[in-house]
């Protein structure tokens, strides 16, 4: 069985994109491809991150934060420091969890056909093919490059929309500040992007992490 863990690997290795278009209608392909395409990022591509996990069942989030990583190709990495070192690695078809201490664990994409189209299309969005992106999404987008900006992706395929119902990201002219991960059972996961990483409470809200967010000052 998969884990929540590892279904949110693929979902926590967004860079930084940004876009513009109406708030009720889908971006026009033209425009979302022009734009993408120029704003992809050269592998390999690092970023900080910091990660809240709002779980129905716990009474308080769980919070993580390290480093993600794209090196090219389909391979993804995800490093947490804290509160526990551990790896994650997404490469050549196959998922690699690393702890210290442990032997590492191994397992085929093949087991979880939906983190196959999550990589297919994280992947697209860090190299800028706005085309492969959207044959998995719904993309739609509000503001522009100039200011504040909301990029939301919904799922098409099925088997992921029984995971996850959304993903929003959000930024300010050209810096991803945060991506927000809605679970179709609940469960919210935001995670604070770059220099916005370092500013993660230590017990943080829903509502505080939204403010935060949107504060670009």
């Amino acid at each position: 069985m998969i884990s929540g863990k590892t279904r949110l690997l693929l979902l926590s290795l967004t860079l930084p994109l940004w876009a513009s278009a109406s708030a009720s209608e889908p971006a026009a392909p033209s425009s979302a491809h022009t734009l993408i395409a120029a704003l992809g990022h050269p592998a390999p591509a690092h970023t900080a991150f910091a990660e809240a996990r709002f779980m129905q069942v716990l009474d308080r989030p769980l919070v993580v934060s390290g480093e993600l990583s794209w090196l090219g190709g389909d391979k993804l990495q995800r490093r947490v420091d804290k509160p526990q070192a551990e790896t994650a690695t997404i490469a050549d078809g196959e998922v690699t969890q690393e702890r210290v201490g442990k032997s590492p664990r191994h397992f085929s994409l093949k087991r979880a056909p939906q983190l196959q189209v999550l990589l297919d299309s994280f992947v697209a969005l860090l190299s800028g093919d706005a085309g492969r992106l959207q044959q998995a999404f719904d993309v739609r987008q509000t503001g522009d490059i100039d200011g504040a900006w909301t990029l939301m992706l919904t799922p098409l395929d099925a088997r992921v929309a029984k995971t996850i119902a959304s993903i929003t990201v959000e930024g300010n002219t050209k810096e991803s500040r945060c991506m927000f991960m809605q679970e179709a059972d609940g469960d919210l996961t935001i995670d604070l992007l770059g220099v916005l990483a370092s500013r993660m409470p230590a017990a943080p809200t829903r509502e505080g992490l939204q403010a935060l967010c949107r504060d670009t000052h």
